[in-house]
């Protein structure tokens, strides 16, 4: 999953450090940091495992996968982060925009704890508002085109988005089959990482 939905699945403010952090970090790093903030790493690594082992996330790369081959993972959880954002039963439009400000308010406060890459990713996140306009079409193209220059191995041409616009009815069933069960399995890790404290 992308930065919407990792950004959405916490239960404290410390955690929503912790799932930023996780992509910046490297693991022998993981443990010098605040409880909370641990908690987040922790959940963001239990998102990844499960969104990768879903059969519904195996139909979605399919999609992408002639295109990208292994890039198809990426892809997706940018994909879902369009219908999240979208997913009105999740939050009203007005919630989704005061989660977005949440989120970039909260890493600013810890940015004590944020290394140079994610405070200087933060700046764009924030003037751009990735996290709202993950629900517009133009904020996917985007990101998707971002992960397009970050791939070694990938042409800057691939028409990846065009493959996203074609099937989005087949990731829509893909991400309303997926998440419900994603919920609920960060929701179970939630309470065991609470009965550890």
């Amino acid at each position: 999953m992308n930065y919407l939905a990792h950004s959405f699945l916490t239960f404290s403010d410390g955690q929503i450090v912790g799932q930023f952090l996780e992509d910046f970090i490297p693991n022998k790093e993981r443990f010098s940091f605040p409880r909370d903030i641990q908690e987040g790493i922790t959940l963001h690594r239990a998102i990844d495992t499960f969104t990768d082992s879903h059969p519904a996330i195996h139909e979605a790369k399919k999609i992408f996968s002639p295109l990208v081959r292994l890039y198809s993972g990426a892809f997706v959880d940018v994909a879902m982060d369009y219908f999240v954002a979208n997913d009105l039963t999740l939050n009203s439009l007005h919630g989704w925009k005061e989660h977005s400000l949440k989120v970039y308010r909260v890493l600013h406060e810890y940015e004590i704890w944020l290394p140079e890459n994610l405070k200087r990713m933060l700046i764009r996140m924030e003037q751009d508002d990735w996290l709202y306009n993950y629900r517009e079409n133009q904020g996917i193209q985007f990101s998707m085109q971002n992960v397009l220059h970050k791939a070694k191995y990938l042409d800057k041409d691939i028409p990846v988005f065009n493959i996203f616009l074609q099937n989005k009815d087949i990731l829509q069933q893909c991400y309303d089959t997926f998440f419900p069960d994603l919920e609920a399995h960060v929701k179970g890790m939630n309470s065991l990482l609470q009965l550890e404290n």
